[in-house]
This record gives C-alpha cells, structure tokens and sequence, in this order.
C-alpha cells in the first residue's frame, strides 16, 4: 500500500493514473505485480530536478532517487545501463559502472539520445519500462529506503516506489557501492 503523503504532495495509485506517466512507464508498471505499492505525485515540472523537488514539497533529499543513463563500448558494441542511485550520492561511473559493463571508457548517454531511446523527458527518466537493450543497476542502498521517489518518464509527477522493490524491477542488477 503506497503512502497517503509523501512531503507535501499527496499520493496516488500509479495503475490509476496513466496521464502522468510516460506511456513505456505506463505499460511497464501495468505487467508488474509490484505496482500495486507504487504511487504517483504530481509536481511543477519547473521543479523536477531533486534538490528543488525536495525544497518546493519538503521531501527529504534522502527520499529522493536518481536515474542516470551511461554508454560504453566494447569492441564496437555499445553498452548502455541506468543507474539507480540515491539522490545523495552520484553513480560510481568511471569504476564500478566501467567494470560492470565491460567497457575501456563511461560516459553519460547525451540528453538527446537518453530522450529518444527512453521515449521518457529529460529530467523524468525513471528505470520503469527501459528498453530492453539497457541493463538496469541498482544501488544497494536504495533497497533501505522507505520511499524512493524518482522520475515517472515526464517532469510534470514523480512515482513513489518503496526502495526493496527497486531491486525488483525487471532485468535489475544490485550493486553494493554504485552510489558514492
């Protein structure tokens, strides 16, 4: 059962509010048995970037999670990855995430690209309904968290996903240290 509140903003069922999903993330969460305990929370897409989501609706920054997409290649081959981290602590790229991939060299995916690939907003890009080409790496430490709010695919809500389903999430790998 999701939470009622989450800071200032009131908390709805995901599944039950399909207008404030990306239509990937839509579909994704409408096959997964975890949807059930995700919410949705409607927020001023001015205001989607964590630090100032947190500041407008006094969500803890502890609360917060984030989706970043990274690139690498191998032989030709690109290999890409989201990486789930809280949002206190940035996505060990240039080590564990290299390493991970099997990659000489990391990078972030261009905005552009991580739009186009996703079908999601930049700034809402969430590890709901990826790709499938794209691995998913969750920090570890995103499972302690009560409530992990992060990207819905637009920058007008963010979902509210308790933090032990995150690793639950189809085609999840969990990495102790991703998030330093």
């Amino acid at each position: 059962m999701p939470l009622p509140r989450i800071g200032s903003l009131e908390s709805l069922p995901v599944l039950s509010h399909p207008d404030l999903l990306a239509p990937a993330v839509f579909e994704a969460l409408r096959d997964w048995p975890g949807a059930t305990d995700v919410a949705v929370v409607e927020i001023d897409p001015d205001v989607a970037d964590t630090a100032a989501m947190s500041a407008a609706y006094d969500i803890p920054m502890e609360w917060g999670a984030n989706c970043v997409v990274v690139m690498g290649k191998r032989e030709g081959e690109e290999r890409m990855a989201a990486c789930v981290v809280r949002a206190d602590t940035r996505a060990d790229v240039n080590s564990l995430v290299k390493r991970t991939l099997d990659v000489r060299k990391c990078s972030f995916l261009s905005m552009e690209r991580a739009v186009e690939e996703s079908g999601m907003e930049y700034g809402g890009i969430t590890p709901v309904g990826l790709p499938p080409a794209w691995r998913l790496l969750v920090d570890e430490a995103c499972l302690e968290m009560e409530a992990a709010v992060i990207g819905s695919g637009v920058r007008r809500s963010k979902l509210v996903v308790p933090g032990r389903l995150l690793g639950e999430l189809p085609r999840a790998e969990v990495l102790a240290g991703l998030g330093r």
